[in-house]
């Protein structure tokens, strides 16, 4: 399908009541794993609020189903070498960078997002297909280890995939957060059950299409719909590993669900992540930056920056140039590259953003720039939000506003802004600004968090693909990205042989004999330090 066609227009098309033409829309979501007589719910685009698509939901039943199938498929799947599964990334790298429009106009038009927004995904998605099949099959590859009789005992590592990986991904960034944990899982031969949002389901079929056509055989990518507690609890009954993105609570009860059965599980969750900028640092490179952090795709993402701290020698002048800067972002509806502010993704999300921003004056807030829905750009637009003097008693104090909202606090010394960063149950990200490096590098050794960028926005540790990214505390369990992002979907297994000669004759000396030999020995290695075993 061209890209043309994806886009309904209410000029030419008698089906342009919908936001995209319903015929892409049935080829889409045939793809998923539903029953003929599924019940269908009606997603609406936030640009505009029209309807976008009608999507028939999975049940428990179809669940079963879909993890039979990708069960079915899976040992020939891993029967493949490692190399031969990196080029199915690598085609799929090539065929999205040149299929790009198609799925910048699906993200925009279930997210709201800006174009740029859109297009960061698509180069994020690249950068790890790359990244994985270059790096991946040595990382997967076996590993040997001295035993522990020297010479005659060797030991390897295998590591196997886990056999049925669920995914169920968030509405945020959809492309990212489902195809960043497929991609890895396939890697290392494992078949992969995933659950979008149903928002955003039509990415994740769109997705599922381009895995096809990239080479991946039939069965081993399945894609269910439907709702949280039932379909997504129905994954996590059925797969081997799951991996989760989306808040704290819920993660809570799928680590919970998945600690019942004894699976591993990868966590991603909330934070409340904060910015420090010291009294040393360039302001004007550090109000630009911090623009993004705040702002990008509309503040909806769990890394961005939602407290700004502030060395109060520096604070005024920063936010001169800070809020004038945000006070010029343009909010945009358009499938193009005009806007740099879009809309909320959802009515739930604008309620909650408002009502933040509405409890945070209530309690002795100022606002210094926005507060304020835009219902005349559309729906669910509000526009970005600067507040200062939050006291603690206030929502957005505390707890995570996953909006364009920031929240400004003046301390007086490092130690002070790093009481106030680490402050919380979350640890998920966070920034710190200093024009002295080795300052930067000590007080971000002592911010608890996954991740910290110094002297720049979240795309620094984000975008970095060999590096492990996570939360600490409340802010998730295990790593995406990196060796650790790809062996996380595997169990390891030591497989030792000894040659030539056997522990019995050791143990043949009897048991007083053994443990003074073997203790001398074990004094020899330490004194020597001969590397034993």
């Amino acid at each position: 399908m061209s890209p043309e066609r994806i886009v309904a227009d209410p000029e030419s098309d008698p089906t342009a009541t919908w936001a995209l033409d319903p015929g892409r829309v049935r080829g889409l979501t045939s793809r998923a794993v539903v029953g003929d007589d599924a019940v269908h719910v009606t997603t609406v685009t936030p640009l505009s609020g029209a309807p976008l698509a009608a999507l028939p939901q999975s049940t428990p039943r179809d669940v079963v189903r879909a993890v039979a199938q990708a069960r079915a498929a899976q040992p020939g799947w891993a029967a493949r070498t490692p190399r031969h599964r990196a080029a199915v990334l690598l085609r799929l790298h090539d065929l999205l960078l040149d299929r790009q429009s198609e799925i910048l106009d699906i993200v925009q038009l279930e997210t709201g997002k800006t174009r740029l927004s859109a297009y960061e995904e698509v180069a994020d998605i690249a950068l790890n297909c790359r990244w994985l099949a270059r790096r991946g099959p040595r990382i997967l590859s076996d590993r040997t280890y001295r035993g522990i009789v020297p010479v005659l005992t060797q030991v390897t590592q295998v590591q196997h995939p886990k056999g049925v990986v669920g995914v169920i991904a968030p509405w945020n960034f959809p492309l990212v957060l489902s195809l960043g944990d497929i991609m890895p899982a396939l890697l290392a031969g494992n078949a992969v059950v995933v659950k979008p949002d149903n928002q955003t389901a039509l990415t994740m079929l769109w997705a599922a299409d381009l895995l096809a056509a990239a080479g991946l055989p039939d069965g081993v990518l399945q894609v269910v719909l439907g709702d949280g507690p039932g379909v997504g609890g129905a994954v996590v009954d059925a797969v081997d590993h799951i991996c989760f993105t989306g808040s704290t609570p819920t993660g809570r009860v799928v680590g919970r669900q998945a600690g019942e059965r004894l699976i591993s599980a990868s966590l991603e969750l909330g934070g409340k992540n904060g910015a420090y900028v010291a009294d040393d640092a360039d302001l004007d490179r550090a109000a630009e930056a911090l623009v993004r952090d705040c702002f990008n795709n509309t503040g909806q993402q769990c890394i961005g920056i939602e407290r700004l701290v502030l060395h109060e020698a520096v604070a005024e002048a920063f936010l001169d140039r800070f809020v004038d800067r945000v006070r010029r972002l343009r909010l945009s509806a358009g499938l193009d590259f005009s806007g740099d502010i879009g809309a909320l993704t959802s009515a739930a999300q604008l309620a909650k953003i408002t009502a933040h921003v509405e409890n945070a004056v209530e309690h002795g807030a100022v606002v210094l720039a926005g507060g304020r829905p835009r219902p005349d750009i559309g729906p669910w637009f509000f526009e970005p939000t600067v507040l200062d003097r939050v006291t603690p008693e206030a929502a957005c104090y505390a707890g995570e506003t996953f909006g364009p909202v920031v929240s400004v606090y003046r301390v007086s010394s490092d130690a002070e802004a790093l009481a106030l960063v680490n402050e919380g149950d979350m640890g998920l990200n966070a920034a710190v600004w200093t024009s002295n490096l080795h300052r930067g590098r000590r007080l971000a050794r002592q911010v608890v968090a996954g991740t910290v960028s110094v002297n720049e926005a979240y795309l620094t540790t984000w975008g970095s693909s060999a590096a492990p990214m996570g939360g600490r505390r409340a802010s998730g369990v295990g790593r995406r990205h990196g060796r650790e992002g790809i062996l996380r979907f595997t169990e390891s297994q030591s497989v030792a042989v000894q040659r030539v000669m056997g522990m019995g004759v050791l143990y043949g000396q009897g048991p007083e004999r053994f443990a003074k030999t073997f203790t001398v020995l074990l004094k020899a290695a330490r004194a020597t330090r001969f590397p034993w075993p």
